[in-house]
């Protein structure tokens, strides 16, 4: 679907900082008075249903160099026996969390990301994997996926991922142009790439997905159409084409990219619009904000039926109804609570030396928390909502602000549903922040990315 043409006043007046809506409330209004008690209460509450699968999560944050788009947690690392002591402490850390979930430790989904993963050796990725495996119990159709960087991994550890169960692939591509990658830090051949994509096929990787960034220095039309072509001889199963977060106060690293220019928003609205065309013609159908899939995958046919969710690893069909992260920074979301990991290394060492939990900050969710986090995520999966019974007495102000969208033509109301028009999905985010109660009541925005 070609994305509609946007006038200059609508994309001046809506292009503002807002929050990706991975989790609501969003990070920068939790609280440092959630600790780790705080977090064992809600993982006894999460333990009450035995049944229930579990969403895990990994975190690796390890990375040899430090790209300058990056907005992950990562530490530069060169020698892998860094990690040696992160692994010890990795198993500590579930072995706490095994005792307060009790006896549920069905996983539907396992997911290690980073960082770089497959910065770990042979040796490690087997180890954290026994360790994972001898306190969880990963179901027969489990979703086991990890992001990998084609060019730090080998056709050896491929080889291991796929005899451990690792059944999808998340490969970083971000931009195939010399030019780009140079003002980035991130070298990596087509050929590079391609060579990866194939071992992974031949091992039988159910699926293999390729991360790219629109609106990095240096993009132009030509040179984005050549990555998107090349992309698309490649043939990923899914795509996520994400729209550069350019936050140098939060992230000083990217300063280094100013002397390259930062993109429009009128340019990187072209470059998205690109690549909705490109992807289009070849197949992809647009799933949520930011990611393409083939018709017959399961993420396109959820959206059709408006059962697309989304977590902390994007968006996903997988039935779990609680998400426990492992590792520095780890976001869990359990219990009906966020719960966060240290950064600092030697913070997460020393808590879990002295067999405590790592937890830094977090916040309970409210009944008004979990109503708007509904609302928030159908907007963002399904571009639909239905506010349900006595809308307009509950969100009077927001369906205020609501009805000044539909007038631009950016959503479309009837009754208690909200339909977001193809206009609107440009600005979804904008849309999700009229019901963000927390955004309407600071007085200064923290900071946030451009919308586009």
């Amino acid at each position: 679907m070609m994305l509609p043409d946007v006038p200059d006043e609508l994309l001046a007046r809506l292009d503002v900082p807002g929050p990706r809506y991975t989790s609501y409330p969003t990070a920068p209004v939790w609280g440092e008075d959630f600790g780790p008690r705080d977090y064992a209460r809600q993982l006894e509450i999460a333990g009450a249903d035995a049944t229930a699968p579990l969403s895990v999560y990994v975190h690796i944050p390890f990375c040899r160099e430090l790209c300058t788009y990056c907005g992950c947690n990562v530490v530069v690392a060169k020698n892998p026996h860094k990690a040696d002591v992160y692994l010890a402490a990795l198993a500590r850390e579930m072995d706490l969390v095994r005792e307060r979930l009790g006896a549920r430790r069905q996983v539907s989904q396992l997911h290690w990301g980073g960082g770089t993963p497959t910065f770990l050796d042979e040796r490690q990725l087997a180890l954290l994997f026994r360790t994972l495996d001898a306190r969880f119990d990963l179901r027969p159709d489990a979703e086991i996926a990890i992001e990998i960087d084609p060019v730090v991994t080998t056709d050896a550890q491929l080889a291991l991922l796929a005899r451990l169960g690792f059944n999808r692939l998340s490969m970083g591509v971000q931009d195939f142009d010399p030019e780009v990658q140079r003002a980035v830090r991130r070298i990596q051949t087509v050929e590079e790439t391609c060579a990866r994509l194939e071992r992974a096929r031949e091992l039988g990787f159910r699926a293999v997905n390729f991360d790219l960034i629109c609106g990095l220095p240096l993009q132009t039309a030509a040179s984005w159409r050549r990555t998107l072509e090349q992309v698309v001889a490649l043939r990923p199963d899914r795509l996520a084409v994400y729209s550069f977060a350019y936050v140098p106060s939060a992230r000083p690293h990217q300063r280094a990219l100013a002397r390259f220019g930062i993109l429009s928003a009128r340019a990187k609205l072209e470059l998205r619009q690109l690549a909705h065309e490109v992807l289009g013609g070849a197949g992809y159908r647009a799933i949520g904000m930011d990611h393409f899939a083939l018709p017959t995958d399961e993420l396109a046919q959820a959206q059709e039926s408006r059962s697309l969710r989304r977590n902390f690893q994007g968006y996903t069909v997988v039935p779990a109804s609680d998400v426990v992260a492992f590792g520095a920074t780890g976001i869990s979301d359990v219990g009906g609570a966020y719960a966060q990991n240290v950064r600092p290394l030697p913070r997460y060492y020393g808590a879990l030396a002295v067999r405590r939990l790592a937890t830094e900050r977090g916040v309970v969710l409210s009944a008004d928390d979990r109503e708007r986090r509904r609302i928030i995520e159908s907007l963002l999966c399904n571009f639909w909502v239905d506010l349900g019974a006595d809308a307009g007495r509950r969100f009077a102000t927001e369906l205020g602000e609501v009805a000044a969208l539909e007038r631009e033509g950016l959503v479309r109301v009837r009754g208690s549903e909200i339909d977001v028009l193809p206009l609107g999905r440009i600005f979804v985010r904008n849309v999700a922040m009229v019901f963000d109660a927390y955004l309407r009541a600071q007085e200064t925005r923290p900071a946030f990315s451009q919308t586009v």
